[in-house]
């Protein structure tokens, strides 16, 4: 009997990991494309003041609802997952359903909030540059100042932290978190950015990456 619990928990936990890598992926799909997207575009958000009245007034991302369906089904094992770990093995369906509805919900807002964020990255960039802004770099700064507002930014990698992002978004949805400041505080440290040195240093950093063949973009783990 014991043998047999043991072994359905680990196969939980492997149906789990597996729908927690697929959500991350799902998650940088979105992300990925609202950026695209915006870049696409010729309008840039030219202030974080621009920023904030964009998001206080604009709740919704462009992203399709069936992206946002999608991640509310890959949630739903990893907030269970999350349920036992916290000794919450009894949650009730309806409790788990909700849930993944507001982590959904998360997704949705945060995914807006990176794509204002990137507008102001790259509207930096290109100012200071005089040409379009490279998408990598414009993500990588993106995200880096979502997760870590008041952190100095430094680019010693080109890696997309999604995971961090994928997991900041799901438990502000189970624990109904706001955002809205850690986006101001995004947007604020943007306006900041010595966008210059930024490019130069990014230089640096695919100078040394090997030459490989063509991917997406890389998430760290």
């Amino acid at each position: 009997m014991l043998a047999r619990s043991v072994s359905a928990g680990k196969k939980a936990g492997a149906s789990a990991s597996r729908a927690g890598d697929s959500l991350v992926r799902a998650v940088g799909r979105l992300v990925n494309r609202a950026v695209d997207e915006m870049l696409l575009g010729d309008k840039r958000v030219s202030s974080a003041a621009e920023g904030r009245r964009l998001l206080a007034r604009n709740k919704q991302t462009e992203s399709r609802a069936d992206d946002i369906q999608r991640i509310i089904v890959l949630a739903v094992p990893v907030i269970r997952a999350l349920a036992r770990g916290a000794r919450l093995v009894k949650l009730p369906w309806v409790i788990v359903g909700s849930t993944a509805v507001a982590v959904g919900v998360a997704v949705r807002m945060g995914v807006r909030e990176i794509q204002v964020l990137s507008s102001l990255v790259a509207h930096r960039l290109e100012q200071a540059t005089g040409a379009p802004a490279d998408p990598a770099l414009v993500k990588k700064v993106a995200i880096d100042l979502y997760l870590h507002p008041k952190r100095k930014l430094v680019l010693s990698d080109d890696k997309l932290h999604l995971v961090q992002l994928t997991r900041k978004w799901v438990l502000g949805g189970m624990f109904g978190r706001n955002t809205e400041k850690r986006a101001n505080r995004a947007l604020a440290a943007a306006e900041r950015l010595d966008a210059a040195m930024l490019a130069a240093s990014w230089d640096t950093v695919r100078q040394r990456r090997p030459v490989e063949p063509p991917a997406s973009p890389t998430h760290d783990r």
